[in-house]
């Protein structure tokens, strides 16, 4: 019979473990400590257990856990890594410093089933939905490593990396629990992301949960046509279902939404785009962030700087909060999905 991983073990099962095995049932608490508060990623870091009860542990649970497979660093500071999971899949993971803040970008799934046209993991395909272990150990991981970069902790973490959170409701905003549960790290809600391309089942769900952290979504223009040509997804979340969705949302939740739209030449950059996109706005609080496009090899090009200010303006007379966000990390592929796709190249 395979042995369960020790953090699928509920707090109550490990100590009525404890107990089967004639150990005291508070060290239940110990281990759940070392597991959630701590991170670590073996029995033998718990440095306060005895080595008796550690060789019973392994006896009876496995400890998988991911680890840094390959990492590149940009020139201003970006770090691009490739983590490997327990069967051999590979997600990535992104630490962008900024002033005395520093954001990590993670992933939901190995790959993507949605095929969004200009999305470098869209075209890898989809292999299976990040386990909640797997979540957490990406910020555990890329904590450290941002503590030994840049001496600071994570302050922000999204969800922007490989896949559609929304996919992976349960084991996502499992994930999110543990990181700001008091008995895990004690992140603020305020300080995670979710971002979605506009699941509309999905967002309706966080909202009937009360959904504390902060939601975005990947817009990236707002014109049924031309959203189902860049996203396939739109053809079954339409629009206006979509627009209905985040009102909902907002109703239930009192959050403002973040809406993500990355400028491509010639595609959503023109004043009607614009135009539309304030229409699809006007229903719900709003704060729009245009993204330069991290350019692949794709038909994509990104908006020139005289298109993206045109834009913008446009936006600002209709009184939206915009910001632009500035890309990190080109020097080193550091838009989703684009180092792995090197890695398989090389």
């Amino acid at each position: 019979m395979q042995k369960p991983d020790i953090r699928h073990i509920s707090l109550d099962e490990l100590s009525q473990f404890l107990i089967s095995i004639k150990e005291k049932p508070f060290r239940s608490k110990q281990i759940h400590e070392w597991l959630w508060k701590k991170n670590v990623h073996s029995f033998e870091e718990m440095i306060n257990l005895s080595k008796s009860l550690i060789e019973k542990m392994k006896e009876h649970f496995t400890f998988e856990h991911a680890e840094i497979f390959q990492e590149v660093v940009s020139t201003d500071g970006t770090i691009k890594m490739i983590f490997k999971l327990h069967d051999g899949a590979l997600i990535e993971g992104v630490l962008i410093p900024s002033g005395n803040r520093v954001t990590a970008c993670i992933s939901s799934q190995v790959g993507c089933p949605l095929k969004c046209d200009f999305c470098a993991t869209g075209a890898m395909g989809f292999t299976r939905n990040l386990d909640f272990t797997e979540i957490v150990d990406q910020y555990a991981l890329m904590n450290r490593r941002s503590i030994e970069a840049y001496e600071n902790h994570i302050t922000n973490f999204v969800f922007m990396g490989m896949g559609e959170p929304l996919l992976n409701y349960d084991h996502v905003t499992y994930a999110i629990k543990i990181l700001t549960s008091l008995e895990g790290n004690g992140i603020s809600p305020t300080r995670i992301t979710l971002s979605t391309v506009g699941l509309v089942k999905g967002i309706r769900q966080l909202a009937d949960d009360q959904f504390k952290a902060n939601l975005a979504v990947s817009l990236h223009v707002a014109d049924d046509l031309k959203r189902s040509k860049l996203i396939p997804t739109n053809l079954s979340n339409p629009l206006m279902e979509l627009q209905r969705a985040l009102k909902y949302y907002v109703q239930k939740t009192d959050q403002r939404i973040t809406i993500e739209y990355v400028l491509l030449q010639g595609v959503n950059d023109s004043v009607e785009d614009a135009e539309n996109l304030c229409m699809f706005c006007k229903a719900f609080p709003v704060k729009i962030n245009i993204i330069h496009y991290n350019q692949t090899d794709s038909k994509y090009k990104k908006s020139s700087l005289e298109q993206t200010r045109s834009f913008v303006r446009h936006l600002e007379s209709r009184n939206l909060i915009v910001n632009i966000r500035q890309s990190r990390g080109q020097d080193i592929a550091a838009a989703c999905g684009q180092l792995i796709k090197e890695n398989r190249k090389g």
